[in-house]
């Protein structure tokens, strides 16, 4: 059976039997709860260092048969004579065509900076917010510099990087984001700090990035809300959208339905209506220690006013400073419900569902609500099914995930964001593919120890790279060209992006 099928008949199954029964009844989740404590072996097999094809060094772990090669490292100078930003994370494949004979692929890659006074705002010909130097107070910390976050575009051409060039300038801390259906990039703020005391602009937003650079307008989609935004996906049938957020156990999810649905670059900035999901039946539900076989049947609570800023928010547990976003605020007092932290969201239209991560459900060692390993959920956008498909109850078994793709074949990719985890081939963040039924599997670990030597000969800036280790630093912006022959995914420190090939017809990849 087709892993797509297979796949969609495990979850249609799980929701029916769970929507037959009490919808949350304990026997109910009991009968459906499967522990997952550990990874299975791979279909791809062990995994080993692997040298990269563009420096020699041993970046990554991966099974025998498949090759990488690295470009864009922080520091590289890139078509403008600038130096590349740092902290790369959400990422996509926007474009494949021929040209001049030559396949060519175009992404579209995050830059998860806020502030930055050694590399600056990025000289885009687009630049929301051009404040000059700013100053930031994250809970106590103070942070000065240009508004630094924004995009880069990376070309790759005939199976090698060609060109990287500044795309968007002037945001704050862009996270994560997602591929249209016309071939453009949504980047996504996770920062909303209000920067106009200091002569800038409120932060916190959605922005569109063309491949074409000089068509990016840097204007903020306002009605699709003011928060920590983290990723969007969308259902190319109805032209919903739906975003996730990252702000912890005051977390909701979201659907935007754009006024203009003509699908062309620009349409999102004609504005549309948001609204928050709310479990069918139940208000205010908390969905913070999920287990796998939990389903739910949702509904769409509206948002009156996106860009509320931050509001008061007390409801146990809640973060230290007791405020959350005005969107999360509005759809909770209308019964809208929360997950600890929703992070990567990935729509695959082989299956017609949203995958969506939360990254920290469940418990830690100490109990602690909403500081656990992290679940995966489905969303069927066709029946307002909302069913968890994976709960990871132990470090080694799936590490706080993040960004998750899907491939052409239907395979479940997941990117780790946690700390370091150790298993049988040592320690580093890992890529880990995801089974129908739910089960983990190692298919790449992080490899990233650099010295001051390697760095040299690599040709790489030690001014703005430091000698260390970096295999705790988060895998981010995993995505697949649209022939399913390569990989892209992003190391976010020191932050280097690679393309990964091989035999991806072993496994479900």
């Amino acid at each position: 059976m087709p892993v797509a099928t297979s796949r969609r008949s495990l979850l249609r199954g799980a929701a029916a039997s769970l929507l037959a029964a009490p919808m949350f009844g304990l026997a109910s989740r009991q009968a459906h709860a499967f522990a997952r404590m550990e990874p299975i072996a791979s279909p791809y097999g062990p995994i080993a260092p692997v040298l990269d094809q563009a420096t020699g060094l041993p970046l990554l772990q991966l099974p025998a048969g498949f090759t990488y090669q690295s470009f864009s490292w922080t520091g590289d100078l890139m078509a403008d004579g600038r130096p590349t930003p740092r902290w790369h994370d959400g990422m996509a494949v926007v474009r494949s065509r021929l040209m001049n004979g030559a396949e060519e692929l175009t992404l579209i890659r995050n830059h998860e900076a806020d502030l930055d006074s050694e590399i600056g705002t990025i000289a885009a010909p687009a630049i929301y917010d051009g404040l000059a130097d700013a100053t930031y107070d994250d809970d106590g910390d103070i942070y000065t510099g240009p508004v630094a976050g924004g995009n880069t575009k990376l070309v790759f051409t005939n199976g090698v990087f060609s060109m990287a060039e500044p795309a968007l300038g002037g945001t704050f801390w862009n996270c994560a984001g997602g591929p249209t259906p016309w071939g453009t990039w949504l980047t996504c703020e996770e920062g909303s700090p209000d920067l106009t005391s200091q002569g800038g602009k409120p932060h916190g937003y959605v922005f569109e990035v063309s491949p074409e650079t000089m068509e990016t307008t840097g204007t903020p989609i306002v009605a699709m809300g003011r928060m920590d935004h983290e990723a969007v996906a969308i259902d190319p049938i109805t032209s919903a959208i739906y975003l996730t957020e990252d702000d912890r156990n005051q977390s909701g999810l979201y659907k935007f339905v754009p006024n203009d649905t003509s699908k062309r670059l620009g349409s999102l900035e004609q504005g549309g209506r948001l609204f928050m999901a709310k479990v069918a039946g139940m208000d205010k539900a908390d969905l913070l220690t999920p287990q796998i076989g939990d389903s739910y049947k949702l509904e769409w609570v509206e948002i009156a006013e996106p860009d509320l800023d931050r509001q008061p928010f007390t409801e146990a547990p809640h973060d230290a400073d007791n405020l959350a976003s005005g969107p999360f605020v509005q759809g909770r007092d209308l019964g809208g419900f929360r997950m600890s932290r929703g992070e990567g969201c990935w729509y695959s239209a082989r299956e017609r569902l949203v995958y969506i991560v939360d990254t920290a459900s469940g418990l830690n060692e100490e109990g602690a609500i909403g500081r656990g390993e992290g679940s995966v959920w489905t969303l069927d956008p066709a029946t307002d099914t909302y069913t968890c498909i994976f709960q990871s109850e132990a470090q080694v078994a799936g590490d706080n995930f993040d960004n998750v793709t899907v491939s052409p074949r239907g395979g479940v990719l997941l990117c780790e964001d946690g700390d370091m985890a150790v298993d049988a081939f040592g320690a580093g963040s890992r890529l880990m593919g995801l089974t129908p039924a739910g089960e983990t599997y190692i298919f790449a670990k992080s490899n990233v120890t650099l010295t001051a030597a390697e760095i040299q000969t690599a040709g790489k800036s030690s001014a703005l790279i430091g000698e260390g280790d970096y295999r705790d630093s988060e895998f981010a912006g995993a995505t697949f060209d649209p022939s399913g022959k390569w990989l892209f995914v992003n190391i976010q420190s020191p932050g280097i992006t690679v393309a990964i090939t091989g035999p991806w017809e072993r496994g479900l990849l």
